[in-house]
Formats: structure tokens, sequence, C-alpha cells
């Protein structure tokens, strides 16, 4: 490893892995946050401002890295961030909360972005795969630990802390990037930032956040806010796709999408996202109510998953690094994910023990890890060195897409699928977020209504994970179709482009 890799590795772990948590550790203190704060309505766009600004500001900073210098842009990115998390944990109010949890999102959106462009740069395709690991892995865990570290922190110190401990890791991630990362001058073309395309794109997927936010905790889609909402998405999106279509340098990467190679990626990684959030909200539903673990023990349960997946993605990275090959393993992934998923079904509607589940957490931990570490360089090695900042931002965003309509559908499966009776009713979370609430509900039902509510949540979450199940596959079939490039042995330059006549190679 280079040594200046060597520190500057690390140093991307650690900024990715306080992106990561700070969008999954805050949600367990949740509770905390709402009795030192009230405003008990607003409490889930503390979660949600994050997720909506890292989805918004991802393509405006996939843009930015393909025009100006990559190292300013992520310590732009870092401090933003940081302070993003100081005012966090000194926010007075929720109001304030939430704004600077947005401004945190926009910092959490350049580290991913510009991390994963700046890696692309210095590091040949054919030997990325060793460096990629190591950051998937670092996102993984933050994705599936959050809510255990964030559970910690709040007990032991305060939630505050969960921002404040932020402070110091950004300044020493950045003393080690301004330090040891050196990027070889190159020319770039000066893309001008398309402005009504970035507004009407921030409305845009503002709105299907917020719509997706709403119908989870509403009466549903039919409401009239719901309705006024989901019109102007829809409006929000058109205009979005008809300024983009007729830009000079459009925000998204529409041109890209003639890439068959960059089209199969993205239509994948959404695919997989949707299916992931099978596991990543409803698993610790069935955790916690089917099988009787307190929210703390399940957070714990599902340590296996990302440990096999970062375990995955690691080794993944170096055996495609020898073998120059990328295909065979998202067709693997995928199908180990859907198996994976398929057996949670299965054992979800018999009430399995932990030790029956734990097959098919393992399995799809291992499919993520496969997928995660491959997708986002078979993206990068697809398309030209000056569009390597968007390809990134797009194949991340498509990723955050899938999750977030994952969690919204497959929510909706759960709900329309759990028995109506008046002991489910009771027990029946309004949203999958609920979770505490629902463990405590059906601790306190009598022992034969009890058995009754549990027996309808291992149903619906037996058909939430079947549906899981069925998107993977579609995602194997996707996978299929995915084209295998010869991965360069050289990082790209704009002097080193990919040849003109490579079948599906688009040019901007």
């Amino acid at each position: 490893m280079d040594r200046g890799l060597l520190f500057v590795l690390p140093a991307f772990m650690l900024a990715i892995l306080m992106a990561g948590l700070d969008q999954t550790a805050v949600a367990t203190s949740l509770p905390s946050i709402a009795t030192a704060m009230g405003g008990l309505t607003q409490l889930p766009w503390v979660v949600t401002a994050y997720g909506i600004a890292i989805g918004v500001s991802t393509p405006i900073h996939g843009k930015l890295a393909d025009s100006y210098d990559r190292k300013r842009l992520f310590q732009a990115g870092l401090v933003v961030f940081l302070a993003g998390s100081a005012l966090c944990g000194a926010s007075q109010s929720m109001a304030q909360l939430i704004v600077c949890r947005a401004l945190q999102g926009i910092g959490a959106g350049g580290i991913v972005v510009y991390s994963q462009a700046i890696l692309a740069q210095l590091i040949p395709p054919a030997e990325r795969g060793r460096y990629v690991g190591f950051t998937q892995s670092a996102f993984v865990v933050s994705t599936v630990a959050g809510p255990v570290i964030g559970g910690v922190i709040t007990q032991a110190l305060s939630w505050r802390y969960i921002f404040y401990v932020n402070v110091p890791i950004c300044v020493l991630a950045l003393v080690v990037v301004s330090l040891r990362l050196s990027l070889p001058m190159i020319s770039r073309p000066r893309l001008s930032l398309d402005w009504p395309g970035a507004v009407t794109f921030i409305g845009a997927v503002s709105g299907v956040f917020m719509l997706i936010e709403l119908t989870e905790r509403s009466t549903g889609w039919t409401s009239p806010p719901v309705l006024a909402l989901a019109a102007g998405a829809v409006v929000m999106v058109v205009l979005c796709a008809w300024i983009e279509r007729r830009a000079r340098d459009p925000l998204l990467p529409l041109g890209l999408m003639k890439n068959a190679v960059f089209r199969v990626v993205t239509g994948t990684v959404f695919t997989v996202g949707f299916a992931t959030a099978a596991a990543t909200v409803f698993l610790p539903l069935y955790l916690q109510v089917v099988l009787g673990y307190s929210p703390a023990r399940a957070g714990l349960m599902l340590a296996p998953l990302w440990l096999m997946s970062g375990m995955t993605a690691t080794v993944c990275g170096q055996i495609m690094a020898r073998i120059g090959r990328y295909r065979p393993f998202p067709i693997a992934g995928t199908l180990l994910l859907a198996a994976g998923l398929a057996g949670l079904a299965v054992l979800g509607r018999a009430h399995a023990s932990y030790s029956s589940a734990l097959v098919g957490i393992l399995l799809v931990g291992a499919g993520l890890g496969l997928i995660n570490s491959v997708m986002m360089i078979a993206a990068q090695n697809a398309v030209g060195a000056h569009e390597i900042g968007r390809a990134t931002s797009a194949t991340a965003f498509s990723q955050t897409m899938g999750a977030a309509f994952g969690a919204a559908t497959l929510g909706a499966v759960f709900a329309v699928s759990f028995p109506e009776s008046p002991s489910t009713s009771a027990a029946s979370p309004p949203h999958p977020g609920a979770l505490e609430a629902t463990w405590q509900t059906l601790a306190g039902l009598p022992d034969a209504l009890r058995s009754q509510a549990i027996e309808g949540f291992a149903g619906a979450l037996a058909l939430v994970f079947a549906v899981g199940a069925g998107l993977a596959l579609v995602g194997f079939l996707l996978s299929l179709t995915l084209r295998e490039l010869p991965l360069g042995r050289h990082p790209k330059t704009p002097e080193t482009q990919p040849p003109a006549d490579r079948p599906g190679d688009s040019r901007s």
C-alpha cells in the first residue's frame, strides 16, 4: 500500500463511519431527545432531514467532483459535517436540531462521494477492490451497528454526545488528509452548475422523501396532505426531467444512462437497496416482537450480519483485484441475499429461534458484502475520467432511493398483511420505526392476546421477507445482464479515456 494511502484510507474509513452512524445511531436516542426538547410530532424529522439532505446533495457533490479539486472538496465536506455535528449537539430546540441535521447531511453526502471519487483518481480499477472493500466495510458496519452505539452513548453520557463525538474524529481526519493526501494535477472541464436543475431536483427528491415519511405516519395515501404532496412531487419530477434534458451541463447524468454497464449497475443497486430494507428495517421488528428480545439486545443480535458483510466485502475486493473480474460477485451476492431473505420468511412464519434465523442473517450479510464492494467499481470503470464523480454520486443516489422506497413499500405490505383483530390492532405499530413502543405494548398484553398478536406479526413479517427475496431475485436477473469490461491497470485521467468504440460508453 502506498505510504500516503496508508494514512488517508483510515481517515476515509473514519469519515464514512461517522456519516453512516449519524444516519442510524440517532434513532436510538429519539426518546431522550423528545424528553429533553419536546416537539414529539417533529421528532421523525430529526432522522428524515439528515436522509433528505444526503439524497438531494449527492448528485450536486458528484457534479462538483468532476469540476474542482477533490481534496479541497473533501475537506470542505468534513468541515460542513463537523460544524453540523457541533451545532446539533448544542441545539436548544427541535427546529434548530432539524436544521442542523440537514446541514450535517450535506456534509455527509460530500464525505461519501468525494472519498470514493478520490480513490478512483488514485487507484486503478484493477487494484481498487483492495481498498474499496475497506470503505464499504465501514459503511456497512455503521448501518447496522449504529443503533447499538447510539444506545450506549445515550445511556452512558447524553444524546448530545452522539454528535459531539464526531468533532475530534473530524479534526483528526481533516489533519491526516491535509498532510498526507496528494492528488495528481489534472485538467478537467469546468462544468457550470445547473441551478434550475439543482433547484427542481432538490424539490423533487425532498417531495418524494417527505411523501414517504408522511404516508408511513398518516392514515394512508388518500389523506389530503398526502395527495397534495404527491401532486407537488410529480410536478417537480416532471419539471426537473424537462430542464435536465435541455441543460447544457445537466446536474443529473442522463447521458450516462446510454452506457449499458452504468444502466445495469444503477438498476441493480436500486433493487438491492429496496430488498435490503426487509432486513435492516424489519429484522429488528422480528427479533423484538416475535422472539421477545429487548431493543438493545436485538441490535446486538444483528452484529453477525454486519460482521459477515464487512468480511465478505474485504475478501471480495482482494479476489477481484487478483482475477481482474467483477461480474461474478453481484450475481452470487444477489442470490445469497435472496436465499437469506427467503430463509427468514420460512423461519419467521415458523417462529424459529435466533440460532435458526442466524443462517438467513449470515446469508444476507454475505450477499450485501459481495454486491456493495463491486458495483461502485463497475460503474466507475465504465465511464470516462471526467464522469467519475457523477457516476459515483448516481450509484450512491440509486441505492439511497432504493432503500427509501423499500422501507415505505415494505411497510405498506406489512400494514396490509397484518391481520385485523382487537389484540393485533392494539399491538400494531403505526410505522416500522415504532419498535420500542410495540415491544412494550405486547409485553403488557394478557398471554392469550399476546400469542395471537405475535402470530399476526410473524405472518406479516414473513410476507415482507418473501417480498424482499423476490426483489433480490429481480436484482439477480439484472446482474446477469451486467457486461464484463476489462479493469484498467492505470488510474483514469482525461488523457486515458476509455476507447471511443467501447460499447455503451457515454460522453458529455
